[in-house]
């Protein structure tokens, strides 16, 4: 028998619902990824600043495809697509040919052509990043705790997050509460609690895509905490010392970047028309013009809803996309009978802090303790497995008894000797 062979590049939200959408079918599901997991990005930040670990959002894709016969994962970068010829090329040499293509790659942060900021200011899009900027904001407390100079040590417990959007709020709250909480009575030479934490944000508001009022509360909010919300403010260069601003310059060694995405540079090779992020703009049938085999979702996809705006680049979308594709390869639908895509938009949500967060359902707007436990519910109904919940679950749980956070572990060590403002007292020295 000749199988329908599919091919999904990408094993995120999108891709992964395609794949599960598939089971029990006669095709042959082959899934590339260049990790061998699915990453929950909604709580990559929650891994940044220490309060899960790498397992706790992460889950093998072999694990979560183990009982789908027909599917074969396989780990590898595709490097170009022979759309006319339905060939997929791998960089080491490998190719494999398709019936259906579904390419969900997903998004990575961007400078705005300024790509040497990433040395300064990493951004945060896998658990390699997490991890970067975990051991970054640790390890600054430490370094802060050696240094003689208050001045010196000031630009260690200095933290700049550059983006206002969902990401950038939760990880200034996030580093707020590990300042003044987390690290409370933990060292004798430094008062984490006086640590400056800064939000920039270019827009005139943070979060822009919520209801104005709901930006409004989170900037109070994060105020509340101590953070320093800077809007209408345009980032010009970042060094290692700090950033500058239209506005003046601000010091500080911890810069976290969160503040725009560009897609995949192997949508370049489909010879297709992209958008200014580099997503493809698909048609309603989140495939690409004369090519009814290949689908391009999530967020390498720029697709337009019923009112001729953008479909948002998050979780909830991407999983519909996943599905809507997933039945059209299923039931392998000619383009002509296909109906367009229909984004069901279920709403907004963004956590600030223990207690603390903002949501807009509909036309329902609410923001505190309401807001944080639909946040948690939401999210702890969007992991996958048991065990990850259950991890997930106690983890906050402890967090929310004692302010701690249980991923604290440092795996860098500092070399200060030939730092001339480590302090000369022996008592402290390695």
């Amino acid at each position: 028998m000749i199988y329908t062979k599919v091919i999904i590049i990408g094993g995120g939200f999108a891709g992964l619902k395609v794949a599960k959408k598939l089971h029990k079918t006669k095709m042959d599901v082959l899934l590339l990824d260049k990790k061998n997991h699915h990453l929950f990005q909604p709580l990559l930040y929650q891994v940044a600043s220490a309060a899960l670990s790498p397992a706790d959002i992460a889950y093998p894709l072999r694990e979560i495809l183990k009982h789908q016969k027909n599917t074969t994962v396989l780990m590898g970068e595709v490097h170009s697509i022979d759309k006319e010829h339905k060939v997929v090329h791998l960089t080491n040499g490998i190719k494999y040919t398709y019936d259906y293509l579904v390419i969900a790659t997903g998004a990575k942060h961007s400078y705005f052509g300024n790509d040497s900021w990433e040395e300064h200011a990493p951004g945060l899009k896998t658990l390699v990043d997490a991890l970067s900027i975990r051991e970054r904001v640790l390890l600054s407390f430490e370094k802060a705790e050696r240094i003689d100079s208050n001045l010196e040590a000031e630009k260690y417990l200095n933290f700049v997050v550059i983006g206002g959007g969902p990401t950038g709020v939760e990880m200034a709250g996030a580093i707020a509460e590990i300042a003044q909480d987390t690290m409370f009575k933990n060292f004798r030479r430094i008062r984490p609690e006086k640590s400056k934490i800064f939000l920039v944000e270019a827009a005139p508001r943070i979060l822009p895509p919520y209801p104005e009022s709901l930006s409004k509360k989170a900037k109070k909010t994060l105020e509340n905490m101590g953070v320093k919300v800077l809007t209408n403010t345009m980032v010009t260069n970042i060094t290692h010392d700090g950033i500058e601003t239209k506005n003046g310059f601000i010091s500080a060694r911890n810069v976290i970047w969160a503040a725009g995405n560009q897609a995949s540079p192997l949508l370049k090779t489909l010879d297709v028309t992209l958008d200014r992020q580099g997503r493809v703009i698909v048609d309603k049938d989140l495939s690409i013009p004369d090519f009814p085999e290949i689908f391009v979702i999530g967020d390498a996809a720029c697709a337009i809803d019923k009112k001729g705006k953008p479909i948002p680049a998050v979780a909830t979308a991407a999983i519909q996309q996943g599905a809507y594709v997933g039945n059209l390869i299923r039931k392998e639908k000619p383009k002509s009978k296909r109906k367009p895509f229909r984004y069901f938009d279920k709403g907004s949500m963004a956590t600030i802090g223990k207690l603390k967060a903002v949501a807009c359902v509909g036309n329902f707007k609410f923001s505190g303790f309401l807001a944080w436990l639909a946040w948690g519910f939401i999210h702890i109904a969007y992991l996958i497995g048991f065990r990850t919940r259950y991890s997930v679950m106690l983890e906050w749980y402890f967090h929310y008894l004692t302010g701690m956070r249980g991923a604290r572990l440092i795996h860098e060590t500092i070399d200060t000797e030939h730092d001339p403002n480590s302090s000369s007292d022996p008592s402290i020295q390695e």
